[in-house]
């Protein structure tokens, strides 16, 4: 009987404590998704936006900072496992065409470039702060890398521009243009916030 009625002191101590967590664990809510949906309306791609974000919306919260910060993330995020995609390929196939094997190369090599500035521009963007013009100045650095890491990006796909249609090119081509697009997704989000900030 004693150990019934621990069981169930016991019980009623766990469930409480669980509905209490789960009470106070912040939800995203349709404002924050909103935010993400409308900001997104100001890139090339939307949709590729709001879908690689809206993840993020709690995190976010309607702040158009964190909102850059996290699209820089994710996008260095993507360019990381880009230049680790093309770095395998390149050492674990052998080419026919030493012309398809240097744009590998070079792909590999523009993409690890693009992953350091993007990796630069998100420090800047965690290490904002101050106001007005001082504030501009340091996104003006986040600007700057991340139109690097743009052009880097489309220099590999420019490296395959005359070599014929093959399944290497169309696949490290494909997946080139994914990145750029959430490269320049990111990069319209930070020009937003910097268009958005008051100076005296």
């Amino acid at each position: 009987m004693k150990i019934h009625i621990f069981s169930t002191i016991f019980l009623f101590f766990i469930s409480t404590t669980l509905t209490t967590a789960s009470n106070n664990t912040f939800k995203p809510t349709s404002n924050d998704t909103d935010f993400i949906r409308t900001s997104c309306q100001t890139t090339l791609y939307p949709q590729i936006c709001f879908t690689s974000l809206s993840g993020y919306s709690s995190a976010i919260q309607q702040n158009p900072a964190r909102l850059a910060r996290v699209a820089i993330g994710v996008t260095l995020n993507k360019a990381k496992h880009m230049a680790k995609y093309v770095s395998n390929i390149s050492h674990s196939t052998d080419y026919a065409n030493p012309r398809i094997a240097a744009a590998v190369h070079d792909c590999h090599e523009v993409f690890e470039d693009a992953a350091d500035s993007i990796r630069g521009s998100l420090q800047q963007m965690r290490k904002l702060g101050g106001s007005g013009e001082s504030l501009r100045f340091q996104l003006s650095n986040v600007q700057t890398w991340m139109s690097a890491a743009l052009t880097n990006e489309e220099t590999c796909t420019d490296g395959f521009e005359d070599i014929p249609d093959n399944g290497v090119k169309a696949d490290v081509c494909g997946r080139a243009v994914k990145v750029k697009e959430v490269t320049s997704n990111a990069l319209a989000l930070v020009n937003g916030f910097a268009n958005s900030i008051q100076t005296p």
